[in-house]
């Protein structure tokens, strides 16, 4: 499935901008980045069980937000692209 993972996190402390850089680096570990906090992610239901959990123990959800959107297939019908970003086809063949 793919996930849509988008955050805002409070960086007005130190400790608000490591809670972002970890956010950012869990993300990125399982996802592509679209935009500076929107990271698009091809998981199953394990992997993104896993990423919940792990961002909600990063996040403070007093001052921070975190929001996933499932987006059912065919997501070719849900998805429109304008602009320079170039995303990753995860299902065509993977070039070194």
């Amino acid at each position: 499935m793919l996930i849509i993972v988008c955050y805002d996190v409070a960086t007005d402390t130190a400790e608000g901008r490591r809670r972002l850089r970890r956010v950012a680096k869990a993300c990125e570990r399982v996802g592509q980045r679209v935009q500076k906090s929107v990271f698009e992610c091809r998981l199953d239901i394990a992997q993104y069980e896993a990423l919940e959990r792990s961002l909600l123990d990063i996040i403070d959800s007093g001052h921070d937000c975190l929001r996933f959107y499932r987006l059912t297939e065919p997501v070719e019908l849900h998805i429109k692209e304008y602009g320079t970003f170039v995303a990753i086809d995860f299902e065509g063949p993977l070039v070194i």
